[in-house]
């Protein structure tokens, strides 16, 4: 009898776990048994072309981000244009893309050097 009463709650444990990793990946974020890490992220996927001059080349926006940093939301992509703008590195920067948060997706442009939701 205790088997059984072992492999009952072992079977419960594991179907709560299931329905509650089934149900992180929702749309309602702050609730219990959520993935905060996903439910409250915001970050861009964006294709840039930067110009300096006549010559025009991709910008790549991850690799002037912090080591290990991999989220880049759109304030953060700002930043990252106004470096390459200041620095002098190109004198325009366009592209478009899609922002990713709690709220779907959205679409996103970068015109004249600025980010346009």
């Amino acid at each position: 009898m205790p088997a059984d009463v072992l492999s009952a709650a072992q079977l419960a444990v594991t179907a709560a776990v299931v329905a509650g990793m089934a149900t992180g990946f929702t749309r309602r974020p702050g609730r219990w048994m959520r993935y905060p890490l996903f439910s409250r992220a915001t970050f861009v996927i964006v294709t840039l072309t930067g110009t300096k001059g006549d010559r025009t080349e991709s910008v790549n926006p991850y690799a002037f981000l912090s080591p290990k940093t991999f989220l880049l939301p759109p304030p953060q992509l700002q930043t990252v244009i106004d470096h390459l703008m200041r620095t002098g590195r190109y004198d325009r920067i366009e592209g478009d893309g899609r922002v990713l948060s709690v709220n779907g997706e959205q679409p996103i442009e970068v015109r004249d050097s600025r980010v346009v939701l």
